[in-house]
């Protein structure tokens, strides 16, 4: 969930939970007079989204960057406006299948019955979306439980209320309340949301709230979806191209300032290579953001308190013994609530910035004298969101991925498996609990309702009572066939 640290600025506490009761109940009477709306209803409402998409994007843009302090207006309109975009597109596309009846097999002992699943809408969808990408990870979701039915409600982050703001003029101006509502409103809203009669609650964000969220959606049963984060390892091959491999590294960390959730968040270097990799990554970096203290092409911290927490970390670090090497001047860029990347070399385990998610433009090198030592040491923490594997043999990737157990994994890059909509996207363990994205989120948002239609000719009563040696005759030939 959001943090909390800003006031409600748009309404009263009170008003804005009187409006979230009163949007529920109008969405929850809404689709009890329409329980399984059509496909070219729900094309018709995807294809107003994107056009609401499009014709608010500059306004986005501009109320992400106020929000931020500074955000690249690249990134936003990347990773927030056209990634959302696409998965409306993606999900028009695919609605024809993804509603129709699939037919399954039937046992022939259940012959001539038939056996289908036919999805079904489940009612009406929360979606609780964070800071970081504010449009994308409440959009997205919302996405596909529109595909599949639903009406949707969103309660976006307090952390980015002009984004928030802008959400809802966008979809307060484009459809009905009951059918599709975006409710702002501080942490009492935000807990408030939570424990509504929700048909399905998602939520995007820290492991610690989500634990919050799911304890408050176990008082009603409502099933939940949990993005949630972690150390995304990322893991350099002995035989891998360090430079290539540092580039990508560095792009994943960079982008939006490793304000993202599956950014890597540390790197195993293999033994004799660490200056190697901390040489490449320094380059890539100068690559990617030259003159990175006055560029308009990298993004701010959000807020001064996760600016505080990150410099913590790294004094902490530091005052460990750890080596430090930072790519940018620091003081410059900390007027503008910016932190250059920032490697740290070898940190002890016992340091924050190995324990804590980072969420931030620091980045941990850590030597793994093998592939075999790599793996114990991720295994030893919870699973996390992400892994990236580094190398052309084929045989060692297949091991790192066969004996770690992580939410996605992209190889030879970073993030790009998020952008995949044919990808389920979902964590594992602390890391998340369900997924979303194309037939995933579809399904997820979807009651899919098992049918069997029996056959007149059923043999059924062929073990009816009264029992006789007869009927245990014919369940031992059954036996045969289950």
């Amino acid at each position: 969930m959001a943090d909390s640290t800003r006031p409600l600025e748009s309404d009263s506490g009170r008003q804005a939970l009187e409006r979230l009761n009163a949007v529920f109940a109008a969405q929850t009477r809404a689709f009890d007079k329409d329980r399984n709306p059509s496909k070219e209803a729900r094309a018709a409402r995807l294809d107003q989204l994107i056009g609401a998409l499009e014709a608010h994007e500059d306004k986005l843009i501009a109320a992400i960057n106020e929000d931020f302090g500074h955000r690249s207006a690249i990134e936003s309109k990347v990773a927030d406006v056209v990634v959302s975009i696409g998965a409306a597109r993606h999900a028009k596309r695919s609605l024809g299948r993804w509603m129709r009846k699939k037919w399954v097999m039937t046992p022939m002992h259940m012959m001539p019955g038939g056996s289908r699943i036919e999805p079904q809408p489940l009612g009406v969808v929360g979606i609780i979306a964070p800071w970081n990408y504010p449009v994308q990870l409440a959009i997205s979701p919302a996405v596909a439980a529109i595909a599949a039915g639903n009406r949707v409600m969103i309660k976006p982050s307090e952390l980015t209320p002009r984004t928030s703001d802008a959400l809802a003029e966008m979809i307060g101006s484009t459809f009905d309340e009951d059918l599709f509502a975006v409710v702002t409103g501080g942490v009492e809203v935000g807990q408030a949301f939570t424990e509504l009669r929700f048909d399905h609650l998602l939520f995007t964000g820290s492991t610690a709230i989500g634990r919050k969220v799911a304890m408050a959606a176990a008082k009603n049963l409502t099933p939940v979806t949990l993005e949630l984060g972690g150390k995304s390892p990322a893991v350099i091959d002995a035989g891998a191209d360090v430079e290539a491999a540092a580039y990508a590294i560095a792009r994943g960390k960079l982008f939006n300032a490793g304000q993202t959730c599956i950014a890597p968040d540390y790197v195993f270097a293999p033994a004799g290579k660490t200056d190697a990799v901390v040489d490449a990554l320094v380059a890539a970096a100068k690559t990617l953001h030259p003159g990175i203290d006055a560029t308009d092409d990298y993004t701010a911290i959000v807020s001064d308190r996760h600016f505080e927490r990150l410099g913590r970390l790294v004094e902490e670090a530091r005052a460990a013994g750890a080596r430090v090497v930072e790519v940018g001047d620091a003081e410059k860029l900390r007027a503008q609530r910016k932190l250059p990347l920032t490697i740290i070399v070898d940190p002890p385990a016992t340091t924050g910035i190995m324990q804590e998610e980072i969420f931030g433009p620091i980045l941990p090198v850590l030597t793994a004298s093998s592939r075999d030592e790599a793996i114990a040491r991720i295994n030893a923490g919870e699973r996390p969101l992400a892994l990236y594997w580094f190398g052309e043999d084929k045989a060692a990737e297949a091991d790192v991925l066969r004996r770690t157990v992580s939410g996605g994994v992209t190889v030879n890059d970073t993030l790009w498996h998020v952008a995949q909509e044919h990808l389920p996207f979902g964590g594992v363990g602390e890391s998340g609990v369900g997924a979303y994205h194309g037939d995933a989120g579809f399904e997820t948002f979807s009651h899919m309702k098992p049918v069997f239609r029996q056959s007149k000719f059923s043999s059924g009563r062929m073990i009816d009572p009264p029992y006789t040696t007869r009927t245990s005759q014919i369940i031992g030939l059954l036996r045969k066939f289950v």
